[in-house]
């Protein structure tokens, strides 16, 4: 039996007392994955799950010792059967639960009497669902875990599979016949982790884990990430995320991963459910629960992808321990068609094409088909040898300009060879950036491009937009590995009032309009004429949050006249849209022109401060031209962030209109990013709609500034 992971990190005391209320920030999964003894309580040879089990143990040749429990069986599979784990002649390090779930408190009183050191329950029914008999055996495992020295995996899973260590506890068989590779897997759906395994092993991809984590109570998807991300033969990581327990544990995993330079390739759940913040406050609409899941991954550096398909052909990316040094790609095809589809894909996935040098392009005209002209996507007509195909990916390698290499082929199938693939193998052995094969479309792909891969070792990726996403990734990660991605600073005490906001946001180099806080109709007339016409007319009130969807705003206002009777219609808006909200008075403020931008910064619940910047004003909301990061932020990752915006080509100057002041935009948007982070001890969120970005040098003005107190 391989060496067991004592060497590993084991982050858990052990302590009589339990570790569920314990202080560390990870458990230890060591004895449930590389447990050097077992015993599968609710052992059958008539159940499928205990069956299965056992037989893959067996079948695939467990070093370890299995021990079989089952208070109504003397014998199972011509073995002794034990009435319970307190009856077995030694402690085992770790106990296989098949059993109902009613049975299960019963079994992990055994487990700890016995000395065994954690269990993975397989059983539904335990703290899931609406059944109160549920519910009751949830908060008893709950009160086990915290008392109990007994590591827990499950409950409500499948079970894992430890290749290098042929523990296969997961009711499958046919997974068991794979060789060990470098793929960790961590699934918090136990069905859908044995069919992303299914298909990715048909595309040639191995595996060092496959775990379901189930319910979570005790182990969860945060302690097995950090176990795979210690263990050396593990070299990507590939998560099925429904949610994350412990946001903090997860970033602390992650963040060592980057460190390390080691991949985390993921998929989320939940993306269409709404924020439940999202009535606060446009930022708290905009960046909802999947965004800010999003701006923490692109922090830490972890792969987003859009569905299972891409999770498999980005994995296969990743295969290749190349790392490209910028994002610009060139490709080499066979077809016009798929040039021209390479166009049209590239600007949907906004990637990057290089551009061809001089040099490349005379180097590729005599190698290529007559009268065509090379260009990247480089079409270059009829296919040929290898030879010629090895040729032209070097060629267009070799480019400076070329950070990834993408080659359009076909896969080799049966009686239908590729021939000597020595010039390929020597291609790769002679040159340094990623080089990955691709197909036009997805299909299944036979053993033979499985073999042609593993002996080229470049990756085979299928689909022209799958494909675009998984380079994209490449880039992403090696931009940002091997760095700690920055944390907030601690929370401190602040001074911050309603009365000191204007003149604590000016500290930060935030301009206002010049304004004035009237009572009354007659005084906001008054304040109109000493500021200057045209004035804006906003209600004011605690009350309301949105002051446009209460009819609580009037532009424009040209005379005092016109600003009383505004003011009086605005009182009577207010109270037909929030009959008990308090009116405070009325806000009279200059008007101010300019492109309209949203800057809001809010603390999630799981990852902290985050900032928002988007396309302003009214349509907020509806446009979601917005990006979103956790803070703190750089001035280099604020640049980043308009840049991703539609709104910056408005800011440029669009259909003649005069150039924005970007860079007073960029300075306000760092002033309320540190000023949140300075004093988000009183604040939950503060939001600037509009950021009114005035033409080329003139500034930026924050017109309308919200904000929510904690309490």
């Amino acid at each position: 039996m391989p060496a067991s992971k004592d060497e590993h990190t084991d982050k858990v005391s052990g302590k009589v007392s339990g570790h569920g209320a314990g202080t560390e920030l990870f458990g230890s999964p060591r004895t449930v994955l590389s447990a050097r003894s077992l015993a599968i309580v609710g052992a059958s040879e008539r159940g499928r799950w205990p069956a299965q089990i056992y037989q893959n143990l067996k079948n695939h040749n467990y070093e370890g010792k299995i021990y079989l429990v089952n208070g109504r069986q003397k014998e199972v599979f011509g073995q002794p059967c034990y009435p319970t784990l307190r009856d077995l002649p030694e402690a085992v390090e770790h106990a296989i639960v098949i059993v109902p779930a009613a049975a299960v408190p019963a079994v992990l009183e055994d487990a700890e009497a016995r000395g065994v050191q954690s269990a993975t329950i397989y059983a539904a029914g335990i703290g899931d669902g609406d059944d109160p008999a549920s519910k009751e055996r949830g908060a008893w495992l709950k009160g086990f875990i915290a008392r109990s020295p007994v590591r827990i995996s499950g409950p409500n899973c499948m079970g894992y599979f430890s290749y290098r260590e042929k523990i296969f506890a997961y009711p499958n068989g046919d997974l068991c016949k794979l060789p060990a590779g470098p793929v960790g897997l961590v699934f918090q759906s136990g069905g859908n982790l044995q069919f992303y395994m299914q298909v990715a092993a048909e595309r040639g991809l191995r595996f060092s884990y496959g775990i379901s984590t189930g319910n979570e109570p005790d182990l969860g998807l945060e302690d097995f990430l950090d176990y795979l991300v210690d263990d050396p033969e593990t070299r990507q990581i590939v998560l099925f995320i429904e949610g994350i327990r412990r946001p903090t544990a997860f970033m602390a995993a992650a963040a060592k991963a980057l460190r390390l330079g080691k991949p985390i390739i993921a998929i989320k759940t939940g993306k269409s459910l709404a924020s439940q913040q999202a009535a606060q406050s446009h930022t708290g609409a905009i960046a909802g629960d999947y965004a800010a899941f999003q701006a923490m991954c692109d922090r830490y550096g972890i792969v987003v992808c859009q569905n299972m398909d891409d999770m498999i052909d980005t994995t296969l990316a990743f295969q290749t321990t190349r790392r490209p040094k910028g994002p610009k790609i060139g490709f080499v095809t066979t077809s016009g068609g798929t040039v021209d589809l390479l166009f049209d894909y590239m600007e949907t996935e906004s990637a990057t094409l290089a551009k061809f040098s001089d040099q490349t392009m005379a180097a590729l005209k005599p190698v290529i088909q007559d009268g065509i002209t090379p260009k990247n996507p480089l079409d270059v007509g009829i296919p040929s040898t290898n030879d010629a195909a090895a040729n032209w990916c070097r060629i267009v390698h070799d480019d400076p300009d070329v950070d990834i290499v993408g080659f359009s082929t076909t896969q080799p199938r049966k009686g239908i060879g590729y021939g000597d693939m020595a010039p390929f193998q020597k291609l790769l052995a002679e040159t340094t950036k990623p080089i990955l094969a691709f197909g036009r479309m997805i299909h299944q792909s036979p053993p033979e491009a499985i073999e042609q891969q593993r002996s080229v070792e470049m990756p085979f990726l299928l689909g022209l937009e799958p494909t675009i996403r998984a380079m994209k990734a490449l880039w992403f990660h090696a931009e940002r590995q091997g760095k700690a991605p920055q944390s907030p600073p601690a929370e401190k005490p602040s001074k911050l009032t309603q009365a000191s906001l204007e003149a604590t946001l000016a500290e930060y180099g935030i301009a206002l309009p010049k304004s004035t806080l009237a009572k009354d109709a007659k005084s906001a007339a008054t304040a109109a004429t000493a500021i200057g016409f045209p004035v804006a007319l906003k209600i004011q009130s605690a009350d309301i949050l949105h002051k446009t969807e209460a009819g609580g705003v009037v532009l424009g206002l040209a005379s005092a006249q016109a600003v009383e009777t505004a003011a009086l219609e605005l009182l009577k808006s207010a109270k037909a849209a929030y009959p008990d909200a308090r009116i405070d008075g009325y806000l009279v403020q200059e008007m101010v022109s300019g492109a309209e931008a949203i800057v809001g910064a809010r603390d999630d619940a799981l990852y902290g401060p985050m900032l928002l910047v988007g396309s302003g004003g009214i349509l907020v909301e509806l446009l979601k031209d917005a990006e979103l990061s956790m803070l703190p932020v750089s001035a280099k990752e604020i640049t980043s962030m308009v840049d991703k915006l539609k709104l910056s080509k408005l800011l440029a100057g669009y259909r003649g209109k005069p150039p924005a002041d970007r860079a007073a935009m960029e300075k306000a948007i760092a002033g309320l990013a540190q000023f949140f982070l300075d004093h988000r001890a009183k604040l939950a969120d503060i939001e600037i709609n509009p950021l009114m970005v005035r033409a080329d040098g003139k500034g930026a003005v924050a017109v309308d500034v919200r904000v929510i107190w904690k309490d």
